[in-house]
């Protein structure tokens, strides 16, 4: 369900799914989009078991330019459920990074960020997907943050934006901003937190092993 009120969510029972669209793009770091995916996925499966008759929590696909494969940073090869064209509306759209110097300097790939972004209520960067939302105009002040070893250079280039090293995420309201690859997990739960409730990231952390860093954020 696509919300376009303004509001937040919390706790949304039995009767809502929230579409979650991931950008995928070729050399794009894998641990920056399977770490979302896998953490909105498994807080799916989770609400699932005490919701065995509702929808999927969180309907998540990946998106790239054209639909077709990908190949990530590492040489993983991505199969996207959408393209550009034919992606459908989402209440969340995450934006990994890698190495973005051809992304940023693709114009469809920019516009379809900022168009993205603009139609959603949350828009979310992992690591150097900062850049990319920079690049699009859809970050223009604030605090941010991305990987520490991008921080200096994301300072240069984006010089309205706030750039913090340490915090593992920003939380901006309708913008967020994780620090690298791994941290992208942390903002992913944060983010489940705030849509469907704690109880729920918890045990998404749980489900997944994973050592939820809660006071992760600036």
């Amino acid at each position: 369900m696509v919300r376009h009120d303004g509001g937040d969510w919390t706790h949304p029972g039995n009767a809502m799914s929230f579409q979650v669209a991931i950008l995928v793009f070729d050399a794009v770091e894998a641990l920056d989009f399977a770490g979302p995916y896998e953490v909105f996925t498994t807080a799916s499966r989770v609400h699932g078991r005490a919701h065995p008759d509702a929808e999927a929590l969180f309907d998540v696909s990946c998106v790239s330019s054209d639909g077709n494969p990908v190949q990530a940073r590492a040489g993983l090869r991505v199969l996207p459920e959408h393209s550009f064209a034919n992606s459908p509306g989402c209440d969340v759209l995450v934006v990994p990074g890698g190495v973005v110097d051809a992304a940023m300097a693709d114009t469809a790939t920019l516009d379809w960020i900022a168009r993205t972004s603009a139609e959603s209520q949350i828009t979310a960067s992992v690591c150097t997907g900062a850049f990319l939302l920079a690049a699009s105009g859809v970050l223009r002040s604030g605090r941010v943050t991305t990987h520490w070893e991008d921080v200096a250079d994301l300072r240069t280039r984006f010089p309205a934006l706030t750039v913090e090293e340490g915090p593992r995420w920003i939380d901006n309201g309708a913008l967020l901003t994780s620090a690298g690859i791994s941290a992208g997990i942390d903002m992913s739960l944060h983010l489940v937190a705030r849509l469907a409730g704690q109880a729920l990231a918890e045990r998404t952390a749980r489900q997944m092993d994973y050592r939820w860093l809660v006071d992760g954020a600036g």
